[in-house]
């Protein structure tokens, strides 16, 4: 059974909005005007448990808003969602003591103690008593290599070490689903890394349920088999990265280093060229027609090194958001409902 279920999920905004000048600003004052922002359109989707999944889309399409709705934060407009069996809005005490939200702009511990102060107080809070606290601590410290600094006030530890720490105040109540907004925010290659092999470990270890919104799309590409796209409040994509690239990048980048130099007209009668620099040609060659393309500039030409990549992940995401593919998907947009804002 799915734990987490998204069906036509929509969240709207009243926006009060004023005409320039003083005019404007006497009517704002007395009688406002509203304009309806639809943040969130119709989202469906469900998350077996276990799964671990990237939730994807530029600045303001929507991402967040969805996470605040999964985690009872914000209620929708309409539409419907469970975690784990609970409606999110209720905030009913056994749903809470089985989720987290990780926001990498947000701090929970306190500033001057000693991040193990701040994990003490998460504790009592969900009711984990000493001895249990105090082994989930140290298990969870020794997979973030935080052992030595948790007794160190918060202030003084590096970014990295204070993302690590709070990742570690989060999960201490062992949730099942973790709603993760950018948890690597800010943080330098190696502790993005650390971070994501934590994040695998406790996906591993407790089969939790992940769904990951970031920029980085390393933490994707190493994280998540599936990716959910948003683009302006809608869902256009639900399915795996190869599946991804296969809709949205039909061609594949063929790179020779060739032993001579050949007319260009020759080499432009093997398929579409996209540079040409000294012996070095990059061929742009369509899935269906690479072996057969392959194939033949290796029989034909003086090939001294061959590679085929698809073009990078964070290209084929942008142009997809770029280009707006909703129409394509025939994702029909969800007029506001005023009745429910």
């Amino acid at each position: 059974m799915s734990i987490i279920q998204v069906h036509n999920l929509t969240k709207v905004y009243p926006v009060a909005f004023k005409s320039p000048g003083l005019k404007g600003t006497v009517k704002h004052f007395f009688k406002r005007e509203y304009k309806y922002v639809e943040a969130v359109k119709g989202v469906s989707f469900e998350l077996e448990p276990g799964e671990v999944v990237g939730f994807l889309g530029a600045n303001g399409a929507g991402k967040t808003t969805t996470l605040k709705m999964l985690t009872g934060l914000i209620h929708p407009s309409s539409g419907e969602a469970r975690v784990n069996g609970h409606v999110p809005f209720k905030r009913a005490t056994p749903f809470l003591r089985q989720i987290s939200l990780i926001m990498g702009q947000k701090q929970q511990l306190i500033w001057d103690l000693p991040a193990l102060d701040s994990l003490k107080i998460n504790a009592a809070i969900y009711g984990i008593d000493h001895d249990e606290a105090q082994r989930r601590i140290d298990e969870l410290a020794e997979m973030l290599g935080l052992s030595r600094q948790l007794q160190q006030p918060v202030r003084k530890l590096s970014l990295g070490e204070r993302m690590k720490a709070e990742l570690l105040a989060a999960l201490l109540h062992r949730p099942t689903v973790l709603f993760l907004d950018e948890p690597t925010l800010g943080l330098d290659v190696n502790a993005q890394e650390a971070v994501r092999r934590f994040l695998q470990d406790y996906n591993d270890r407790y089969n939790a349920t992940l769904i990951l919104t970031s920029h980085y799309m390393a933490d994707i590409t190493a994280l998540c088999k599936r990716v959910i796209l948003i683009h302006q409040g809608q869902l256009i994509y639900d399915g795996s990265l190869d599946g991804l690239l296969a809709q949205f990048a039909p061609s594949r980048a063929v790179q020779l280093d060739l032993g001579k130099v050949y007319d260009r007209t020759h080499l432009e009668s093997f398929g579409q060229i996209e540079n040409i620099e000294g012996r070095t040609v990059r061929y742009l060659v369509e899935r269906d027609r690479l072996t057969e393309t392959v194939s033949r500039l290796l029989a034909e030409l003086d090939v001294v090194d061959l590679s085929v990549t698809d073009p990078p992940i964070e290209e084929v995401i942008g142009q997809v958001f770029e280009q707006g593919q909703v129409a394509d998907q025939g994702l029909a947009p969800v007029m506001p409902d005023s009745s429910n804002s």
